[in-house]
């Protein structure tokens, strides 16, 4: 557990009925290598190395090595479990999905008798993030209740004057407060050996009544769906075949899904607690486009020897998110209810179908990039394979919420701003590969790592990939097909408390990815 103060989310003075919290950002920025298959083998480090579609996504110098026209699609196949860890207990789940690697064309042209030689123009399309997941983990928890982050809303907004009917009724307050009191998860009572009445979640209410010990079963179980669907035009030209420079604009489609389930029982079997069960059913959308540029040299040092740069602009995204949930409690024999067991929807009770729109600056990205290339010839079909690493510097904590609602309050995406600068640090990703080439047939291997975004060093999140592949060339037509094994360290945050520690599951992910591409010349 760790008190994470930058979640005091209670404390802006107006809370969205649905809003978004740092991880979201995260999801658009930490991304997993893509590509063509031939990319994924060597860990995707192509920024020096050039001559695959791919380089539209890392450096688009790498276009201008194009001479011919070339076709390319690359469909994959990913397959992920997940290992979850939640106060001692473990549960596992896993889910699969079809992948869309870099696909395309790419029409380069050759010399034209000036210094600048070649050229070449591409449009693409990846998936450049894949959500579709599943995790889940449940455990017991003698610390917290999830109603106390609805308690602590409601408490708060009741502190600005507002009664429960009020709050039930106020666009200012979130939608699972307002279930919560609807279902009376959380009420107005009056803790022994206080003088005024407390809003307090029931689950606590037995504990705080007769400071009777307090434990609950919890459970949480997530399913993601969907993806970053990126289109990519590219333009690169080469100098005297020294010097590349390149750009591409990339238009982002985002489509994610989120459904997940919270419960939470007694564990204590006692029926007069007052308190027996509440499962809360939440569905999440968001939509949108988004508009990035990206900007690459490379300079050949020698023939074998190439060096690459990168620059990679923030994406600016236009998001569109909906958001529903129902909520259902068992309070026993609460004297209030007149019925133990109470469902609300935000739809149908409270009468909402919240929409927002808003506006995500994802970071910037630095790439260094080296490649050497095993007796380079210009003869493609004589070199004999290369090595190639690249260097990525990603400022997560630059990730930039805005409202784009017309005449629409930023103080809450300020307070979820300075959050994320407090959660996220600036980190590093290493990616490095090789081949070896036999006439036409190639062998291929790569590794990647992904440093830890997460500034608390309690919170570990990491990513390792390991890749292999092989490749075969002639006549103007390839075919490559590789495997990556991915290693992923994550955590999850069930519901988070203003004013004590948060509890979190940690996450230890391995996934299967097979990737092919088919590609011709022509």
């Amino acid at each position: 557990m760790k008190n994470i103060a930058l979640f005091l989310l209670a404390s802006c003075s107006t809370v969205s009925i649905f809003a978004q919290i740092p991880e979201d950002a995260l999801k658009y920025s930490w991304l997993a290598p893509n590509g063509t298959a031939r990319t994924q083998a060597i860990g995707g480090a192509i920024g020096a190395l050039g001559a695959d579609i791919s380089a539209n996504y890392v450096n688009p110098a790498g276009l201008a090595f194009f001479k011919t026209r070339e076709f390319v699609i690359s469909p994959g196949y990913i397959a992920v479990k997940n290992n979850s860890n939640f106060r001692g207990d473990t549960k596992i789940a896993d889910k699969s999905s079809f992948n869309l690697g870099t696909s395309g064309a790419v029409f380069g042209f050759g010399s034209n008798g000036g210094r600048w030689n070649g050229a070449a123009f591409s449009i693409a399309v990846s998936r450049t993030a894949n959500f579709n997941n599943r995790i889940s983990y449940a455990g017991k928890n003698n610390f917290s209740s999830y109603g106390e982050q609805y308690a602590a809303e409601a408490a708060d907004a009741a502190a600005r004057g507002l009664s429960l009917d009020d709050i039930l009724n106020s666009n200012d307050v979130s939608v699972g407060t307002r279930l919560g009191l609807y279902t009376y998860l959380v009420d107005t009572l009056t803790i022994p050996g206080n003088r005024n009445p407390d809003i307090v979640s029931l689950a606590l209410w037995k504990n705080l009544k007769s400071n009777a010990p307090f434990l609950v079963n919890q459970q949480h179980s997530i399913e993601t769906k969907g993806g970053i669907t990126e289109i990519a035009i590219g333009f690169a030209a080469a100098n005297m075949d020294k010097f590349y420079l390149g750009g591409s604009l990339g238009i982002p489609i985002v489509n994610f899904e989120k459904n997940s389930v919270f419960t939470e029982t007694d564990a204590g079997g006692d029926a007069n607690s007052n308190f027996a069960s509440s499962v809360l059913t939440e569905r999440y959308t968001s939509k949108g486009i988004g508009l990035n540029l990206k900007l690459g040299a490379i300079y050949k040092v020698a023939d074998q020897l190439r060096l690459g740069l990168a620059v990679h602009t923030p994406t600016l995204y236009g998001l569109k998110d909906t958001y529903y949930a129902t909520m259902t409690t068992n309070t026993e024999n609460y004297v209030h209810t007149g019925n133990s067991t109470i469902t609300a929807s935000s739809d149908k009770e409270l009468g909402l179908a919240p929409e927002y729109k808003y506006d995500l600056t994802s970071p910037f990205r630095v790439i260094l990039s080296g490649a050497y290339v095993i007796n380079a010839v210009e003869d493609v079909k004589q070199q004999k394979g290369f090595l190639t690493a690249d260097i990525e510097y990603v400022t997560y904590k630059s990730n930039n919420y805005k409202t784009a609602e017309d005449n629409a309050d930023n103080t809450y995406y300020s307070g979820v701003n300075s959050a994320i600068k407090q959660y996220y640090k600036n980190a590093f990703n290493f990616r490095v590969g090789g081949e070896v080439k036999f006439t036409t047939v190639m062998a291929r291997l790569g590794f990647s790592y992904y440093m830890d975004p997460y500034k608390d060093s309690e919170l570990k999140g990491n990513r390792m990939y390991l890749s292999g592949g092989l490749g075969y060339r002639n006549k103007g037509v390839f075919i490559d097909l590789t495997y990556v094994h991915s290693l992923v360290n994550d955590i999850s945050f069930p519901y988070r408390l203003p004013d004590k520690a948060n509890t979190f599951a940690t996450t230890k992910g391995t996934g299967s990815n097979i990737a092919a591409t088919i590609g011709f010349k022509f």
